[in-house]
């Protein structure tokens, strides 16, 4: 198998399942969060988390991401982050009680597709994703996630927005 990059530049428009580097990441960890307070998570982690990075002199080298190391019911247990060029040299406070620890994408092999729409489709594409890692006899593993490569905005269109969706294999 072939290795390949979690961030390439065009989506992955089929199933494809390749062997990927760890990838380092600066992330803020929550556990047994609300799902329904999930928004809230984002928008607070990634107002802290941009100047925080740049402050640190820390590069991030893709999009922002979300990784889960349980499957979701009420709550999950989650990182909410983005990848960066090395390893944070230590934790960052982000304020509002929210802290930016270092962690990585797994290495190894993945699964990997992707959903082009608004975040209000994801569950149903994760739903179709599941159900072909299935039909080709792949096994599925944790964590999975979800890497948000076009930024949502006021002036995006949510039909637009491309979620690439990853899964380790077991």
């Amino acid at each position: 198998m072939e290795e390949q990059s979690y961030f390439p530049p065009q989506p992955f428009t089929e199933l494809t399942v390749f062997e990927a580097a760890s990838v380092p990441t600066a992330v803020v960890e929550a556990r047994n969060h609300p799902i329904d307070e999930l928004p809230s998570l984002f928008d607070r982690t990634f107002a802290g988390l941009f100047p925080a990075l740049e402050e640190a002199s820390v590069d991030m080298i893709g999009p922002a991401l979300a990784l889960y190391t349980r499957q979701p019911s009420d709550s999950v247990d989650i990182q909410v982050g983005v990848p960066v060029s090395a390893g944070l040299p230590r934790s960052l406070d982000l304020g509002g009680g929210l802290t930016a620890v270092p962690s990585e994408l797994p290495a190894g092999s993945v699964a990997a597709i992707s959903h082009i729409g608004g975040f209000d489709g994801l569950s149903a594409a994760w739903g179709g994703f599941m159900d072909e890692i299935r039909s080709a006899g792949l096994h599925p593993g944790l964590p999975f996630f979800e890497v948000y490569v076009t930024e949502p905005g006021p002036d995006v269109d949510p039909a637009t927005l491309r979620t690439d969706l990853f899964i380790v294999l077991g």
